[in-house]
């Protein structure tokens, strides 16, 4: 009897061993990360409100945690519900707030005629990448990354990024707005197209993948044109300023490869049935991959990391059941 009592308990202690490692408990916590976070305090980028409030310092385990975390329960002053409550650094909310309110928002109402009314996304979660014991740790572990996977518009209709990407042309142009506008705020955007583990959602991050922080992974690329500019085609105004230029990082560069559906929420888009189909907008119904302007208005310039768009396949990868947190 004490032999099987030893063994279970060798087993028991094997297990926890394994569970630690799923942990890099050797990796370190750069300097950069605590450094951006109290500039982005001190600057004030993000107050508390009745929807963003302060919680205390997350230390640990390993390297993973924030200084000054921030639990959000609704975005854009309060216009804008989230599924379930987001933790996100300081530095990661000032973005989030400032992409809602730069694209997210226009976006909406340029496609479909009605606002963001509530958004369904993943944020703080201590963890390697792709949940692989000892791989580098995920910049959700820092409060540090955001994974959106679904919008809900103010008249009801879901726009889930699964459903939408190869939806309606509306849904299409709108994600598309949602990720090339992503792509001027976050050093790391992925989408679907990028790897088959980004299928159901967009992954936006504010990693440095070089010193002086200028280098991004932006990824699929796309044949896409943005009508978010002004009627006379000058830019228009933003909530903040965009971070400098970024340059295109090299297809080598680790990238932080996210499981499917890591909320385990994804509700079926609104196709064209019923009464909630995705509205194109009054002027001639834009396409997917390059939306016709209004008649008169300027063309807006191609952003600097579109090319050719091969579309990959979308096809749920055979991985586990279980989602990941």
């Amino acid at each position: 009897m004490w032999r099987k009592a030893l063994a279970f308990s060798a087993l028991v202690l094997f297990g926890a061993g394994l569970t630690g490692c799923a942990i890099n408990r050797f990796e370190r916590r750069e300097a950069w990360r605590d450094q951006a976070e109290q500039m982005c305090i001190a600057r004030k980028l993000v107050q508390p409100t009745a929807y963003v409030s302060l919680a205390k310092e997350i230390d640990g385990p390993g390297p993973c945690g924030m200084q000054q975390p921030f639990r959000v329960t609704r975005l854009g002053g309060g216009s804008v519900a989230l599924k379930q409550r987001m933790t996100l650094a300081c530095p990661a909310l000032a973005e989030a707030e400032a992409w809602l309110a730069d694209t997210i928002q226009p976006a909406a109402n340029l496609y479909f005629g009605v606002p963001v009314a509530e958004i369904n996304a993943g944020s703080y979660s201590c963890r390697g990448r792709n949940n692989q014991a000892g791989a580098k740790l995920s910049e959700h572990s820092f409060g540090n990354a955001l994974d959106i996977m679904s919008f809900t518009l103010a008249d009801g209709h879901v726009i889930t990024v699964k459903g939408g990407w190869r939806g309606t042309e509306a849904e299409q142009a709108f994600l598309r707005e949602v990720f090339v506008g992503a792509c001027a705020r976050f050093s790391t955007v992925l989408a679907p197209g990028s790897n088959v583990f980004h299928y159901d959602h967009i992954h936006v991050d504010l990693a440095m993948h070089d010193p002086r922080g200028l280098k991004r992974i932006c990824k699929p690329l796309l044949k896409f044109e943005s009508q978010l500019n002004a009627a006379d085609g000058s830019p228009r105004p933003l909530a903040s300023p965009r971070p400098p230029a970024r340059q295109t990082i090299p297809t080598q560069a680790p990238i932080d490869v996210e499981e499917d559906d890591p909320y385990g929420v994804a509700p079926t888009s609104s196709r064209a049935t019923g009464t909630r189909v995705a509205r194109a907008p009054a002027a001639p119904a834009p396409t997917a991959y390059a939306v016709a302007p209004a008649p008169g208005r300027p063309r807006a310039p191609v952003p600097a990391h579109d090319a050719a768009y091969e579309p990959l396949s979308l096809a749920a990868p055979h991985a586990s059941d279980e989602p990941i947190y």
